[in-house]
């Protein structure tokens, strides 16, 4: 399946190669010009078509975790202090996401949107310590029914020069309802209360929706 984002980047780029390819043929182009540019456009077609998949999948649904909210590999696990909205410590949890990884995000746990801002930035590469402040980003906070706040960040990287968001500030969070989509590769960056129980370690791969971050108390 598709995600509803990738639907008119995708008809763009296919009219383009086919459009591109008939005009070749019908110029009496050498016949190993035409296949060597419609190889090339498959490949092209295909990369673009399985970023902007949406994978169907059992969602994990449980008040006391927090789920991943994008796919990738943890890359950063560490108490630091998040100045932007809460003005406390936290334990900081980054999830880098490749070209390959499914790009849709998912709300990590359920509750209402207390705080959203978006940030212009830079673009410095997704691993740079200081892409979390410095680059483009939209920092959301949701709070739970018992009062916890969770803060996040969709971060934009090198290569990622969009980033979307689908709620408002004031809104009501469903865990592992959509979230947001960040094309063509990035960073998510959460920060977790200090009493929650770790499930991942650097390294591991997550699934947005499937794989709990942490168990909270």
């Amino acid at each position: 399946m598709i995600h509803r984002e990738g639907f008119r980047f995708l008809f763009v780029l296919y009219a383009a190669v086919g459009i591109i390819s008939f005009i070749l043929w019908s110029m009496g182009s050498k016949p190993i010009a035409l296949y060597i540019f419609m190889a090339g456009g498959i490949c092209l077609l295909a990369f673009f078509t399985q970023f902007f998949r949406n994978p169907k999948r059992t969602l994990t649904q449980n008040e006391n975790l927090f789920v991943s909210p994008a796919d990738g590999t943890v890359v950063v696990i560490e108490k630091v202090f998040e100045s932007e909205y809460l003005n406390e410590e936290r334990i900081q949890v980054s999830i880098f996401m490749s070209p390959f990884n499914v790009h849709l995000n998912r709300v990590p746990i359920s509750g209402k949107l207390e705080y959203y801002k978006y940030h212009e930035g830079k673009y410095l590469i997704a691993s740079h310590p200081k892409s979390s402040t410095e680059n483009e980003r939209n920092t959301a906070v949701v709070t739970t029914p018992n009062g916890t706040k969770f803060l996040f960040r969709q971060i934009a990287g090198f290569v990622a020069r969009r980033i979307v968001f689908f709620h408002k500030e004031g809104a009501p969070l469903v865990q592992g309802s959509e979230l947001g989509f960040i094309k063509f590769g990035s960073r998510m960056d959460m920060f977790l209360p200090l009493n929650a129980e770790l499930n991942i370690k650097l390294g591991d791969t997550c699934k947005a929706g499937v794989t709990f971050v942490a168990k909270l108390s």
